[in-house]
């Protein structure tokens, strides 16, 4: 079968590969779509950034590149291993591919998300989704409603990473929210935060191109943070208050700073983003008007129900945002979408 490896910084290839089989307790999947993540892309240009040491085995699943790319996908089950119940051939589903240890403090309080020895499928183990098959424990499916199609369904782990911080932030229906970064996550805060009644909602982004997008999705306010004043914006939209809160799904120091000097007293700035370089904080900016700073990780299994069940009832849409692509275009794609191309992408696998 064809798949797009993996083998170290800048190389990826399409290649055959042996065609998988369940063992027990698992499920073969056709792969139908899969995202490129901004982890994917830290692999590619800077794994050093990615969290991930892939210079040796994955201390839970052993595996090391080369490895399948993939870890935002849906698919269709084609095959039950033994002692699989409660999902059938067939089935169309969304695979929550988070891997956690089990042991570290993150997993032992409840957080597997944080865990220290976290990895995914389609980044530390043997398979992914951007390949013609792939094999998964039956545990990871969630199966879609018959009105979420295989597109959206390649889109609920990304959505459940921008749900999971919506979650994290506290917001409230009524109140005042500012994304920073209109990319996949930045977009995708914007689901979430509508379906809960916040209706005041601002964006910061210097590409010209997804500010264009966000703002056909429908965003109250968007803002070019070069050559507009974002301060008296977000000022104008909350009365001189301050918004609420703040999702840093940039990764750049410049944009957390500006979210913090933008929050109402109290007010809370969740950060999504990897950031790739350090910056200078002055702890007062904290103290003076109590606000806070969140980290937001991936998601857990809840919110990817909770982003399906949202899906099926009407809040998502992947039209206008999205780009489809064969295995043979992703090389282009990471470029694309480094250079702040580009919005998502997703890379067909049938």
């Amino acid at each position: 079968m064809k798949a797009l490896v993996y083998h170290q910084q800048e190389d990826v290839r399409v290649e055959d590969v042996a065609e998988p089989s369940p063992g027990p307790g698992m499920v073969k999947l056709r792969n139908a779509y899969s995202g490129i993540c901004g982890s994917d892309l830290h692999v590619y240009y800077a794994p050093e950034t990615s969290g991930l040491d892939l210079t040796k085995p994955h201390p839970v699943t052993g595996a090391m590149p080369p490895q399948i790319l993939g870890h935002e996908f849906s698919g269709t089950v084609v095959e039950l291993g033994k002692g699989v119940t409660g999902v059938s051939a067939g089935d169309r589903v969304a695979v929550f591919p988070m891997i956690a240890c089990g042991q570290c403090p993150a997993c032992r309080s409840g957080y597997p998300n944080a865990c220290r020895n976290v990895g995914a499928h389609g980044l530390t183990s043997d398979g992914g989704g951007m390949a013609e098959f792939t094999t998964v424990d039956a545990w990871r499916l969630h199966v879609l409603p018959d009105s979420v199609d295989l597109v959206l369904g390649a889109l609920v782990e990304p959505m459940a990473v921008a749900w999971h911080a919506v979650t994290r932030s506290g917001v409230l229906p009524g109140q005042s929210a500012l994304i920073l970064g209109a990319g996949p996550i930045g977009v995708g805060l914007r689901f979430p935060l509508k379906a809960r009644g916040v209706d005041r909602i601002i964006v910061s982004e210097p590409s010209p191109e997804r500010r264009a997008v966000i703002a056909e999705l429908g965003a109250d306010r968007v803002v070019d943070p070069i050559s507009e004043d974002l301060a008296s914006e977000v000022a104008e939209l909350t009365d001189g208050l301050g918004v609420d809160v703040a999702f840093d799904a940039a990764g750049a120091g410049a944009a957390t700073l500006s979210g913090l000097a933008n929050l109402i007293p109290r007010g809370r700035l969740v950060v999504i983003a990897l950031h790739e370089k350090t910056m200078e904080l002055l702890p007062t900016q904290l103290v003076v008007s109590e606000i806070e700073m969140a980290g937001s990780l991936a998601y857990f299994q809840s919110d990817f129900d909770e982003v399906i069940a949202a899906m099926a009832a009407g809040h998502y849409s992947a039209g206008g945002w999205t780009d489809i692509i064969g295995l043979d275009d992703v090389g282009a794609a990471f470029g694309r979408l480094r250079s702040g191309q580009g919005m998502k992408i997703l890379v067909e696998s049938r």
